[in-house]
């Protein structure tokens, strides 16, 4: 058989492993999400409550070091059903250039490594995310139902939410996002360890094109599903529109007009 046929077979299933790992990924991430094991109610229950009984304010939770875990645990694998079919290009492009660049046998490994490398990046924002919840329910600001109190406050984080949309560093984690090419050709490592290496530095990009858009979650409630679904959809549609720089600017100018209208409602209602 000829290389060339032979090279495209491999591609194609390289392709087809890839995309169906990924898939029973984000689609374990986002049963474990809608169940909400191991919390007070799940998803479903929170996301209904929000709806039916809207400004609901429940006491939060007791904290302890086994609740903190869990909360680290819902949060990490939210980022992974979130994060996950964003990366899926970047993931099927690293495997593919592996297998024509280094003749890899094992390009599936290679791909494991970069997918967790880019997932540990989620798991330090999802401590991050974990510790401010923790210690902003401990003096009031965040609720039970896991959304901020403060009509105020909701509305500054939307505002700084927007603002953030259009400054420098957004546009740039962005830039390495869209073009999975470009972020290859600027951070090609080789190997396994390479791999994981590269996962961790597209982590890092996407960390800083999304954090603040996941900040978002804290305003809507972090287990609504309405907003989980929403953040995420907005997410991998800004990352697969490549080339349309209104997008950020766009969603930059919404989200400020909506943070001074929540604010402003609130001043009214007061």
């Amino acid at each position: 058989m000829r290389a060339g046929p032979y090279l495209q077979a491999a591609l194609k299933r390289d392709r087809a492993i890839v995309s169906a790992s990924l898939s029973l990924v984000v689609l374990l991430a986002a049963a474990y999400t809608i169940a909400g094991v191991g919390m007070h109610m799940s998803a479903l229950t929170m996301t209904r409550m929000a709806i039916q009984m809207p400004g609901m304010a429940m006491p939060p939770l007791v904290w302890s070091a086994a609740y903190a875990a869990l909360v680290f645990v819902m949060w990490w694998v939210m980022m992974v059903a979130m994060m996950a079919p964003s990366a899926a290009p970047m993931v099927l492009v690293h495997a593919a250039i592996l297998r024509k660049r280094e003749a890899s046998e094992r390009p599936f490994a290679a791909s494991a490594l970069f997918l967790s490398g880019y997932l540990t990046v989620w798991a330090l924002f999802s401590m991050a995310a974990t510790a401010s919840q923790w210690a902003l329910e401990s003096i009031g600001v965040v609720t039970g139902m896991m959304e901020i109190a403060s009509p105020l406050l909701a509305g500054t984080v939307l505002i700084a939410a927007g603002l953030y949309q259009l400054t420098p560093l957004k546009a740039a984690c962005l830039k390495h996002c869209q073009n999975p090419v470009l972020f290859i050709v600027y951070h090609w490592r080789p190997g396994g360890g390479g791999a994981f290496r590269m996962g961790l530095a597209h982590g890092a990009f996407c960390l800083g094109c999304c954090w603040f858009l996941m900040g978002l979650l804290f305003v809507g409630g972090i287990m609504n599903l309405v907003w989980i679904a929403g953040v995420a959809i907005f997410v991998g549609f800004e990352k697969f529109a490549a080339g349309r720089r209104w997008i950020p600017l766009a969603s930059g100018a919404a989200l400020t007009a909506a943070g001074l209208y929540w604010i402003a409602r609130s001043a009214l209602a007061a």
